[in-house]
């Protein structure tokens, strides 16, 4: 059995990072994950005149609650959607300043238009200045009283997790309806952490209420990132080995530990402890297709795509359309590397459908998405000789060190 060390949660290091920016005193993140997307939302935090110290094992942030240290910022959010969604939602809440937010090439290309509309029936000053809907744009503050305010967050979570981080900053709170909702355990975690910093946060089915008040400090431990241990799990459920990653257990923030609920029902052998995950091959019954709706853990769908191949019979993966406004359109991505490898495959808007097959030595088209990478790399696993890729490092984004765990792991 290998027991694989993984490194910790982006989502959660990037929601640790906003709260400690707007807490009153002086947090701790014990573990956080340093990757290109979190060590850019330090840079931004910095250029906005917040206090961060970044040292192995653990960072030290010096809240703000009254905002950015500085009255004048331009910010370069990367490939970071957590960096480009929710800092303008930290510096609307600030007395005064006028903060310009760009981005790479890629986060240019993804929407942005629910949160900013959003922002804007609240009261902020927000203005796209090339195309309306995204990056870069820039935030006038003076502040945000609060209110009622509806969302549609039906591309991404994170639009409705930018407003319920901001919810404590306002005068009076937010009330914030919800049309609709993808990736519902994301907000879970929101929820939770939120309250770990003192938020008074509820939700009554669709509506969410915060109260204002600010957040207090603490000392937050980072636990590992679920949808970076998928592709742990899955190569053991396809490889005849046995994975445990520590730390993911039935107390676990993270919904996209579900995954192994998928693998389970596919034939794979699941044992998930108080604060450990293993997952073994289901032996020589071979993993079974399925039809699955993975609207809530939608990050996972490539790690599912990418073994498909290797299951007895066709696997569908279903309600996953926000996937196709991610880093790349996911689904076509899957279809194209499928495809590559010898694989029939069929999509629609928001489904793929993956058939048993044989698949053969290709070079995998990441699209400069790190979830390409690292899902075709478990499909690898399994092809005489391997599989290449156009951007390894690409992996950058969320592990950079995973080409070498994943090696080490999985060796041969």
């Amino acid at each position: 059995m290998a027991v694989v060390e993984i490194p910790g949660s982006k989502s959660v290091t990037a929601r640790a990072l906003f709260l400690a920016a707007a807490a009153e005193g002086t947090t701790t993140l014990v573990r956080p994950l340093a990757s290109d997307d979190t060590e850019g939302f330090v840079e931004g935090l910095r250029r906005l005149g917040y206090g961060v110290e970044t040292g192995p094992g653990a960072w030290r942030i010096e809240g703000r609650p009254a905002g950015p240290g500085v009255t004048d910022a331009d910010v370069y959010c990367r490939d970071g959607a957590t960096t480009a969604r929710f800092l303008p939602a930290l510096v609307a809440a600030a007395a005064q300043g006028t903060y310009r937010f760009d981005a790479s090439p890629q986060m240019r290309r993804r929407p942005l238009a629910p949160l900013t509309r959003a922002l804007r029936d609240l009261g902020v000053d927000l203005r796209h200045e090339v195309a309306e809907g995204h990056h870069p744009l820039t935030v006038t503050a003076g502040g945000v009283a609060g209110g009622d305010v509806t969302l549609d967050a039906g591309q991404s979570s994170q639009y409705l997790t930018a407003l319920l981080l901001l919810g404590p900053l306002t005068r009076d709170g937010l009330r914030i309806t919800v049309t609709d909702l993808v990736s519902a355990p994301y907000v879970e975690i929101t929820l939770a952490m939120m309250r770990a910093f003192g938020a008074d946060v509820r939700r009554d089915g669709e509506v969410f209420t915060v109260a204002p008040g600010g957040y207090t400090a603490t000392t937050y431990a980072i636990e590992p990132d679920a949808s970076t241990a998928s592709y742990f799990f899955a190569a053991a459920a396809v490889t005849g080995r046995e994975v445990t990653v520590e730390g993911l257990g039935k107390g676990a923030l993270q919904g996209d530990l579900a995954f192994v609920d998928v693998l389970e029902r596919m034939g794979a052998r699941v044992t998930v402890t108080a604060d450990s995950t293993t997952v073994a091959d289901p032996g020589a019954a071979g993993l079974r297709g399925l039809t699955v709706n993975m609207r809530d853990i939608s990050d996972t769908m490539p790690t599912l795509a990418a073994i498909a191949p290797y299951a007895t019979g066709p696997v569908r993966i279903e309600d996953v359309h926000n996937t196709r406004v991610k880093e790349c359109d996911r689904l076509e991505a899957c279809a194209e590397n499928l495809r590559r490898l010898g694989v029939t495959v069929e999509t629609g808007p928001d489904w793929i459908e993956i058939h048993p097959g044989s698949p053969t030595p290709a070079e995998i088209a990441t699209h400069g998405d790190h979830r390409m990478a690292m899902s075709f790399a478990v499909t690898g696993l399994r092809v005489p000789g391997g599989v290449t890729f156009d951007d390894p490092g690409c992996v950058r984004k969320t592990f950079p060190g995973f080409h070498g765990a994943f090696g080490e792991a999985f060796p041969g």
